[in-house]
């Protein structure tokens, strides 16, 4: 793994056991400036991962518990009359901080969540025709039950393609549950976290993966991918000029994960199921779809 992110790996594998997989998607995410949708039952560990990486990178983070009663304002802010001044002066949301945690997303209705359209895509909120830019990095994790479960909404196919990537943390597996049964849990130890990284140095490697080289092969690859999820009957729509772009930043961050500054397949593949699974909706055709391309 690349020295300059190993102490973010090492800290947060301490605090969320057995994940190593599901933890290097999250920096790819974090690094390939995207925003992650953790999709899972509650308890298992998406809220401490949240946290957790907020505090190690230095971070200033909020918390949003998604309710069916949340309205836009309560995200994005409100402008407000102040009767001193005689004008309208505009009271920042719990948006406007650097990784924003939107809890249980799928429990408000569709116009809360489509709130966060525009700041997770232009990284800035619109109020009475005013714009105010949102700080920097800016990162959204948010978390969904699964849909079967009381008083969910499914996120429209808009607001699904702003997040770069989705991701399960699943169960631990029985050596990792009996150690955290044995400590009693890791939330003290997330919110004992030091930070390992600056803001700054976030932002430093966030430039160099947008300078990873991708080579004409690959290029050829992801274009492969993209005509095939059109062309086969297994998906409703197949994935979009966005959602290849999205590919190619998430495996420029993987590769830079790697210590590498080129990409190659592997890393395309590795990305290929969080980026695309929730674009197409169907994962076991997801997988199909990977292997029915011949890879370069």
């Amino acid at each position: 793994m690349n020295p300059k992110v190993q102490p973010l790996f090492d800290a947060l594998s301490e605090v969320l056991l057995g994940k190593e997989r599901q933890i290097r998607l999250a920096l790819a995410c974090l690094l390939a400036r995207g925003h992650l949708l953790i999709e899972d039952i509650p308890g298992v560990g998406k809220t401490t991962l949240a946290h957790a990486l907020a505090r190690l990178l230095g971070l200033s983070c909020q918390r949003i518990q998604f309710t069916s009663d949340l309205l836009p304002a309560d995200i994005l802010g409100a402008a407000i009359y102040d009767q001193k001044l005689r004008e309208f002066r505009f009271h920042p949301g719990p948006i406007f901080h650097q990784v924003v945690l939107a809890d249980e997303i799928n429990r408000a209705s569709p116009k809360t969540q489509s709130a966060l359209l525009e700041a997770m895509e232009e990284e800035q909120v619109s109020i009475e025709g005013q714009t105010y830019a949102l700080p920097q990095p800016f990162f959204v994790i948010a978390t969904q039950n699964p849909f079967h479960q009381h008083g969910t909404f499914p996120l429209p196919e808009s607001q699904l393609d702003r997040f770069l990537m989705r991701i399960r943390l699943g169960y631990p597996d029985p050596r990792a549950e009996r150690e955290l049964l044995q400590s009693g849990g890791r939330s003290q130890k997330a919110r004992a976290l030091a930070p390992c990284l600056e803001a700054k140095e976030l932002l430093t490697m966030q430039a160099q993966v947008e300078q990873v080289y991708v080579s004409s092969p690959i290029l050829d690859y992801v274009l492969e991918l993209l005509g095939q999820s059109r062309a086969l009957a297994d998906f409703p729509l197949g994935l979009s000029p966005r959602a290849g772009l999205a590919l190619l930043r998430a495996a420029r961050a993987w590769a830079f994960l790697e210590g590498r500054d080129f990409v190659l397949p592997d890393d395309v593949q590795a990305v290929f199921e969080p980026v695309a699974g929730h674009r197409l909706g169907d994962e076991s055709g997801v997988r199909r779809l990977l292997e029915a391309v011949a890879v370069p």
